[in-house]
């Protein structure tokens, strides 16, 4: 998992809290012909397993298509039940030692808030990469913790792993957290909840 000077696919999309129809299959493959797209994360917090399970493998299919890696959000099992290319966990759910006995060799990214302790902890453990945020205010999630310029600072100093940076991330605001430093960052209002342009037309603004 990495990302050199000349890579375009910057971008982490994150799912939409809720997958609603059909349309959402062909918005997605329309987004990731903008090729700039390195992960997608399936995030669905209220849907039963099953339902999750067979929408998995429809993203699945769309992933592979284009190129772009493809995480579970907090279940491992159910990455590993997909043959995902690995799982994202926050400070609530799985431990990491137990999610990497599931997925072996997998892409396994953590949640470190705004904190660089919990950060060593997920290093020492053997995160892939590892995530911070919000950065700006979000309409996805309540944000519990805000995390600052300074942090990807710190972080850099400490580890070459991948950064992935999150919270409120639009057009208005992305090229501030490259300039410093972030590898990927993880967006998803922006493009599922965007009053003003398509997921497709909303991915283009981001170069």
């Amino acid at each position: 998992m990495s990302q050199n000077k000349t890579n375009k696919k910057f971008v982490y999309l994150i799912s939409p809290n809720k997958i609603k129809n059909d349309k959402f299959y062909t918005d997605l493959a329309s987004v990731f012909s903008s090729k700039k797209i390195s992960f997608f994360q399936l995030r669905l917090k209220k849907q039963k397993s099953r339902e999750n399970f067979i929408i998995g493998k429809k993203i699945k299919v769309i992933c592979k298509k284009y190129k772009v890696k493809f995480l579970i959000n907090d279940d491992p099992r159910l990455a590993k039940k997909l043959n995902a290319d690995g799982c994202h966990l926050g400070q609530k759910d799985m431990d990491l030692t137990k999610a990497r006995k599931i997925l072996k060799n997998k892409i396994i990214g953590v949640t470190c808030h705004n904190s660089i302790t919990l950060a060593k902890s997920a290093i020492e453990n053997g995160a892939d990469y590892l995530a911070f945020g919000a950065f700006y205010a979000s309409k996805t999630k309540i944000v519990k913790y805000r995390a600052n310029l300074t942090i990807l600072k710190s972080i850099k100093k400490i580890t070459s792993l991948p950064i992935v940076a999150i919270g409120g991330i639009k057009f208005n605001n992305y090229k501030k957290l490259l300039l410093n430093k972030a590898n990927f960052l993880a967006i998803s209002g922006y493009i599922w909840n965007n009053k003003k342009y398509k997921p497709l037309e909303a991915i283009k603004k981001l170069k």
